[in-house]
């Protein structure tokens, strides 16, 4: 067993994953992210980026390798064990923002203080805080169908905000975004988890949004690699083009 670095808040070794149908998800793939850093795994469509966030967080045990965080193996823990972890100490954003209907805007966003055992009042005033800096915060007493799809996306990072997390799993968090829209969330986004010192581990297929990264990984077919060059996004649906990627071993 490999012993990780004392200043990685998350450290991976060789870390291997298949899917259900069998086919290869990760092959191999190593990488270690400091305190507060902003990480950027970037890759095309299929690379294995989402799987690699989704065994970071503990969504699902590696079929071999090494998951650490905070020096704590992610690895051995029993389901249990990583949903509690998942709970207190990371956030999730998923690609499309999904939220409870019956819900108004600050209750979704509010719902995992609540479930940490917070108050209404201190969860509610938490909750319409981040809404605020995500520029929601008038849609505070809406449902979530009232909401245009770039306002429940922010109304989702708000909720992921909320808790303080640790760490951050961002998985194309701005991917359903007008390009308008994809650079203010980003850069609300990246303002608020610095001032916070919050951990990232950004999934991206734009090269614009990897830029603004501390430090970027890339993938392809599963497997660590040195560059990927990725077409552009397209300006309306946030999705890679058609172009083939090149790779630099």
């Amino acid at each position: 067993m490999e012993v990780p670095p004392d200043n990685d808040v998350l450290w991976a070794h060789a870390l291997h994953f298949r899917h259900g149908d069998g086919s290869p998800g990760l092959s191999g793939v190593s990488l270690g992210v400091r305190e507060g850093e902003i990480l950027a795994v970037s890759g095309p469509r299929g690379s294995g980026k989402t799987t690699l966030l989704r065994c970071l967080s503990g969504q699902v045990p590696v079929a071999r390798g090494e998951v650490w965080f905070n020096s704590v193996p992610v690895h051995t823990m029993g389901p249990l064990t990583r949903e509690r972890l998942r709970r207190d100490r990371f956030g999730w954003i998923d690609p499309a923002p999904v939220l409870v209907p019956e819900l108004n805007v600050w209750e979704n966003t509010a719902l995992p203080l609540m479930l940490r055992g917070a108050g209404r009042r201190r969860a509610k005033a938490t909750a319409l805080e981040w809404l605020e800096r995500l520029d929601v915060g008038g849609a505070a007493r809406s449902r979530p169908h009232e909401l245009r799809q770039a306002e429940r996306q922010r109304v989702c990072i708000a909720r992921a905000l909320a808790p303080a997390p640790s760490v951050l799993f961002a998985d194309e968090p701005t991917a359903p975004l007008h390009r308008a829209d994809r650079r203010h969330v980003l850069r609300t986004l990246l303002a608020a988890v610095r001032a916070h010192g919050v951990t990232v581990v950004l999934a991206t297929q734009d090269p614009e949004t990897a830029a603004l990264a501390d430090r970027t990984v890339s993938l392809l077919d599963g497997r660590r690699v040195k560059t990927v060059h990725l077409p552009p996004v397209s300006e309306t649906t946030g999705t890679e083009g058609r172009a083939a990627c090149s790779l630099s071993a």
